[in-house]
């Protein structure tokens, strides 16, 4: 999917530093903006860890990138493996038709569905039919970037961890209670890190929300998690998928 912005790509080591509620306080009583307590640091801490043990969720993401346009991301995520599939969708506000892509990933590659051009473009490189385009997900270009399309389904899978971080990591470090709200009619908790980064937990512990700004950019992406437990995805077969790699022409003709 085209996109008509490039951004910063977060690096390798970036954590996405995620807050969670716990429920245990007078919430009556207490300002928002307070600092986090003890017992929310702890929730804070296993989070993500919360999600890997999990398994999995739906997820939504929204990216509003630029002034006359947003891009959607509806689908699931197999937190354990690093795997995810979306139907992405690009809406414009400016008259120009929206664009919708069928997209699978993993750590590593995307791939690409409902493609236009796709069959004219396998014909013309005398290749068989296929469904989808594959490609490595670029950290970077030759200016330094990496596509929307690339940053945004590496955020997804980085709502997990493998274990629990430590809770002094996250106490006295800036991150505050905002309040109660209410997020796909559930009651939430939400937080918030020193640099705006809002996080929304249910009653159950659950993250049901992650909103934040990426490098040098200003707009938010917001990721909803729901229906949290194990999912089973599969990505597309080899014999239904051009690889973008060994095909450098059909993903240049396609704009892969």
């Amino acid at each position: 999917m085209r996109t008509s912005r490039r951004l910063l790509i977060p690096t390798l080591g970036l954590v996405l530093a995620l807050v969670a509620g716990c429920g245990d306080d007078d919430t009556a009583a207490r300002a928002p903006g307070s600092p986090i307590t003890d017992p929310e640091a702890t929730v804070l801490a296993n989070v993500l860890y919360r999600d890997f043990q999990d398994g999995g969720a739906d997820f939504t993401l929204t990216a509003p990138f630029a002034e006359s346009a947003t891009i959607t991301l509806t689908g699931q995520v197999d937190f354990r493996r690093g795997l995810g599939s979306a139907h992405a969708v690009t809406r414009y506000t400016n008259g120009q038709p929206d664009e919708a892509r069928t997209l699978f990933f993993s750590s590593t590659e995307v791939w690409f569905g409902d493609v236009p051009g796709l069959p004219d473009a396998l014909t013309a490189a005398k290749l068989p039919a296929a469904t989808y385009v594959k490609r490595p997900i670029a950290t970077t270009d030759a200016s330094g970037t990496a596509s929307l399309i690339d940053v945004l389904v590496q955020l997804v899978p980085r709502l997990s961890a493998r274990s629990a971080d430590d809770p002094r990591s996250f106490t006295g470090n800036g991150y505050t209670w905002m309040g109660s709200n209410s997020v796909g009619g559930q009651l939430v908790s939400v937080f918030a890190s020193r640099t705006g980064t809002t996080i929304a937990v249910d009653a159950d512990k659950e993250l049901v929300q992650y909103a934040t700004k990426l490098p040098d950019q200003d707009f938010t992406v917001t990721i909803g998690l729901s229906d949290h437990g194990d999912r089973e995805i599969t990505l597309p077969a080899d014999a239904d998928t051009v690889d973008a790699t060994a095909h450098p022409d059909v993903a240049a003709a396609v704009g892969v």
